[in-house]
C-alpha cells in the first residue's frame, strides 16, 4: 500500500473513452478537480493485453503496468504492477463466460493471488436488458472488498464517449488505490468493447 499523503491517487475520478477509435483507444482519467491524472493509449489488434498507465498525456511518466497472463482469453487474469518500484499490486480476473453472456463480474486478487474482493455489474435484470435490447442503458459496477462495498464505477449516459464516475471514498485501506485505477482502466478497455459492439 502506498502513502496516501504523497500519492497522486485519489478517491474520485471521471474516466472517459472515446468511441470509434480504429487504431487503438485512448482513455483519460480526471481527478476530482478536473485535472488529468492518468492517460492510456491502448494499441489495437493485440493478441495479449499489455497496458501502461501514464501520469501525463505525453506518455512520459509511466505509473502502472497491466499485463494479461494469457492470449485471447475471455476469462483472463491481468497482473497489475507499479512501474516505478516493480512492486506487484495485485490482479484482476474476469469471469469470462458469465461476463460475456449474463452479468459482468471480476475477481480482485491480492499480491499473493488470493481473492480479496469482487466487481459486479449492478443487477442481472439490467445486464440482460443491455445485452439483448439496448447497450445504451448505463451500467454501474459495485466494488466489494472483505465483504464491504468500497466503491462504485457508474456509467453516465453518452452515446459518443464512454464515461464512468468513480467513487472509492469508502475504500480506506481495504483497497490499494493503484489497483482501483487499474480496475477502471480494465473496465474501459475490456467491458467498453461491449458498448461499442
Amino acid at each position: 500500500m502506498i502513502d496516501n499523503a504523497l500519492s497522486p491517487y485519489g478517491t474520485h475520478y471521471t474516466a472517459k473513452k472515446a468511441f470509434f477509435n480504429f487504431l487503438g483507444a485512448s482513455f483519460r482519467i480526471y481527478g476530482r478537480d478536473g485535472q488529468l491524472q492518468f492517460y492510456v493509449k491502448q494499441k489495437a489488434f493485440r493478441l495479449k493485453e499489455d497496458i501502461t498507465v501514464f501520469g501525463d498525456e505525453g506518455a512520459t511518466k509511466p505509473m502502472l503496468s497491466i499485463k494479461a497472463r494469457s492470449i485471447l482469453d475471455f476469462g483472463a487474469t491481468y497482473d497489475v504492477s507499479d512501474v516505478a518500484t516493480g512492486e506487484s499490486v495485485g490482479a484482476m480476473k474476469r469471469d469470462g463466460v458469465r461476463s460475456s453472456l449474463m452479468r459482468d463480474k471480476w475477481t480482485i486478487l491480492g499480491q499473493d493471488d488470493r481473492k480479496i474482493g469482487e466487481v459486479n455489474e449492478d443487477t442481472l435484470f439490467w445486464a440482460l436488458l443491455r445485452r439483448f435490447f439496448s447497450n445504451l442503458i448505463p451500467e454501474t459496477f459495485h466494488v466489494h472488498v472483505a465483504g464491504k462495498e468500497v466503491g462504485t464505477i457508474a456509467q453516465t449516459f453518452n452515446p459518443f464517449i464512454l464515461t464512468y464516475k468513480v467513487d472509492f471514498s469508502q475504500a480506506g485501506t481495504l483497497l490499494d488505490p493503484r489497483l482501483g485505477v487499474a480496475m477502471v482502466v480494465l473496465l474501459l478497455a475490456i467491458e467498453g468493447r461491449q458498448e461499442q459492439s
